[in-house]
């Protein structure tokens, strides 16, 4: 393993409760034990990345309801290409030589499991994206 791949995987949070098991799937594997570490580890980030969405699509979230906030949200990694490659992005480069490889070989269903994780972490930090000066008034 060359530097680079054990730098990736070393800073890697663990995930106690990822199974793993003969019985599941090629993309269920790799989806518990890379996936879900690389998006954990990049959490923050992504929170800052909507953010910054929110801000450049004229901060119209922030009138809306919680329920319409969610849909916002979704419809923003679903249908905004742009961002959506983006979110992708910040998952794959921190994918080792090794799990690229395996990723190319089924990237549609990789992507698929990848924006869902990254969209259920988005909606369950909901909290966080109030208007920043509401942040700062406590």
């Amino acid at each position: 393993m060359n530097t680079r791949d054990f730098d990736l995987k070393s800073i890697r949070p663990e995930i106690k409760t990822a199974t793993i098991n003969d019985n599941m799937s090629s993309d269920e594997r790799f989806q518990n034990l890379v996936l879900r570490p690389i998006i954990k580890l990049q959490n923050d980030l992504f929170v800052e990345v909507f953010r910054n969405y929110i801000v450049k699509h004229k901060s119209v979230f922030y009138g809306l309801s919680l329920e319409k906030r969610m849909e916002y949200l979704e419809n923003a990694i679903q249908k905004d290409m742009k961002f959506r490659n983006s979110l992708k992005g910040m998952v794959i480069g921190q994918f080792t030589t090794e799990e690229y490889l395996l990723y190319i070989k089924n990237s549609s269903a990789l992507n698929k499991r990848m924006m869902n994780i990254v969209k259920e972490r988005l909606l369950s930090n909901i909290q966080l994206f109030e208007r920043p000066e509401l942040l700062t008034a406590v």
